[in-house]
């Protein structure tokens, strides 16, 4: 559910100002419109992560991948200071590397000797440039090989500077910036001084009992017209970890919309692992995540895990290891369904189709038959049952379409003429005029789900070429093994990360627009983050 949130103002004496930001950043529950706040003391912390920050890139860059050296701690001025420097030295470096390239085919004459030559009327001819240099030849390569040294030693002190000490400060750091936005934004009138914000109705209580301890004066108000509150989503606990996907997805229902946490979960997880669609790739995500339990975030270690085992459980199903199958599992009655392996020519693929399109079907249905439900006391939760009578028709419409169903059922046409009377009749103004395209969009949503065997097919197509490249190769057994490594790897490899890249595609695409669209999900809201003490890792 969406989290019932309270507007709160909050006042306190003027000379208590800090003490109390303080004391409320320990609640953590209050949210603060930290954004709004641009002053030169924000400006200046703000100004100190973004050098921290930068800090950091700097000394990753001249480290590279071959760096095992010791480190040793050095502040952010120190680097800044190394790297202007080193781009001075760069530009001269590039200055003088002109100049050498301009000067070298009149060999190492000394310029001086040749400006007092002229001085005095001796023609040297055109054994010299028009412009003669400042020093000889050989003299600007000695100062060349100087500076390239000296970039060498700068280079090496970057690199061999520790980040961490830089990044251990980034918690101090950011906690500092907030704390000065929220200082911007407690504005003070006299001897007082106010401070507003949203706070979740169920912390409201301790407020007003940590207000009563430190003399606070409190106004906890609901949302009036216009104000918009942050969203705070309370979803299930065995689907809390969606919160950090869509914390990553930057995306939040907006305040007065649904909390569509547990479809997201469950719908993602099928998604992922329809579209990876290799139970070898799920086994490697697993053991990636596995390796990786210290330094993930919790959420995110449930989340991959989930994921994981659901491809590796898709991939027994369909019996896919690494773009190929274990023989002994041919004869399962699930791979022989999904493959249509008793199909007639022409038709292995129905099967699979007919269940991407029953999925879609019953994610658009859910969503409208859960808005139908929400409505029972209002007139237009007919409206949103249409919808789902319009959703079914389409699903068997397009599965007639591409052949699996032998035609559409007479009941079927009308359930849609009823749906469709309804809806008109429901519709108001340039509702009625859109009602048409928006009855043949349902068709494409439903037909949109086909990605799931499109995108899965490709990556389990693209694995058995690899497979196929690598085995068929004409080499001796002592020669072929390598290639064959060489091959599984790289091929396995980018095919996996594409597997990946079509999951934030596609997976993320089925929930956050064509389920969303039909269950009224804007995305629009922004997430509840309270003023509070943050460790980040």
């Amino acid at each position: 559910m969406i989290v019932r949130m309270m507007h709160l103002d909050l006042v306190c004496v003027a000379a208590e100002k800090e003490s109390t930001l303080e004391k409320l950043r320990a609640l953590g529950a209050v949210h603060l419109d930290l954004g709004a706040a641009a002053g030169a003391a924000v400006a200046a912390a703000k100004g100190e992560i973004e050098d921290a920050e930068k800090a950091v890139r700097l000394i990753l860059k001249a480290r590279g991948k071959d760096f095992s050296e010791e480190v040793r701690p050095r502040s952010v001025k120190e680097v800044q200071a190394l790297d202007a420097d080193r781009t001075t030295l760069v530009a001269e470096k590039e200055r003088l590397e002109r100049e050498i390239k301009v000067y070298a085919p009149y060999g190492d004459f000394d310029p001086e000797l040749a400006r007092k030559l002229l001085a005095r009327g001796i023609d040297l001819g055109d054994e010299l440039p028009a412009k003669l240099p400042e020093m000889r030849l050989s003299k600007m390569q000695e100062k060349l090989a100087r500076i390239l040294n000296r970039i060498a030693v700068d280079t090496a002190k970057l690199a061999g500077t520790d980040e961490k000490t830089i990044l251990a400060k980034h918690p101090a750091l950011r906690e500092r910036m907030e704390f000065e936005q929220a200082r911007e934004l407690m504005s003070a009138k006299g001897a007082v001084a106010v401070i507003s914000g949203w706070v979740p109705e169920t912390k409201v209580t301790g407020i007003r009992k940590q207000g009563t301890e430190a003399g606070w004066g409190l106004l906890a108000r609901g949302p009036a017209d216009g104000e918009v509150p942050p969203t705070l989503i309370d979803p299930p606990r065995f689907v809390r970890p969606v919160k950090a996907l869509f914390e990553g997805l930057g995306i939040a229902p907006a305040y007065d919309e649904a909390d569509v946490s547990v479809p997201f979960m469950c719908y993602f997880s099928l998604f992922f692992a329809m579209l990876v669609g290799d139970g070898a790739y799920g086994a490697i995500f697993l053991v990636a995540t596995l390796l990786m339990r210290k330094k993930l975030p919790r959420s995110w270690f449930v989340l991959m895990s989930v994921f994981s085992i659901a491809t590796i459980a898709w991939g027994a199903i369909t019996n896919t290891w690494f773009g190929a199958g274990i023989p002994w599992c041919d004869n399962w009655p699930t791979v022989r369904w999904i493959n249509g392996v008793d199909a007639p020519a022409g038709h292995e693929y129905d099967n699979i189709m007919f269940l991407c399109f029953t999925i879609g079907a019953s994610h658009l249905m859910l969503a409208r038959l859960w808005n139908g439900i929400c409505k029972l006391n209002d007139w237009s939760c007919l409206s949103e049952f249409g919808w789902a009578g319009v959703v079914l028709f389409m699903y068997v419409l397009t599965n007639s379409i591409v052949g699996i169903f032998g035609g559409v059922p007479v009941w079927c046409f009308w359930m849609f003429g009823a749906s469709f009377v309804v809806l008109f009749f429901q519709s108001k103004g340039i509702g009625k005029g859109m009602l048409f395209l928006n009855t043949m969009s349902v068709l494409g949503d439903v037909i949109s789900y086909v990605r799931l065997f499109a995108v899965g097919l490709a990556s389990v197509q693209v694995a058995a070429n690899f497979n196929s490249m690598a085995l068929d190769l004409g080499l001796p057994l002592w020669l072929k093994w390598l290639p064959v490594v060489l091959i599984m790897l790289i091929g396995h490899g980018l095919n996996l990360a594409m597997a990946a890249l079509s999951v934030l595609v596609h997976a993320v695409r089925l929930n956050t627009l064509e389920f969303s669209n039909h269950k009224g999900i804007s995305w629009a809201g922004y997430a509840f983050k309270p003023f509070m003490n943050r460790k980040e890792k």
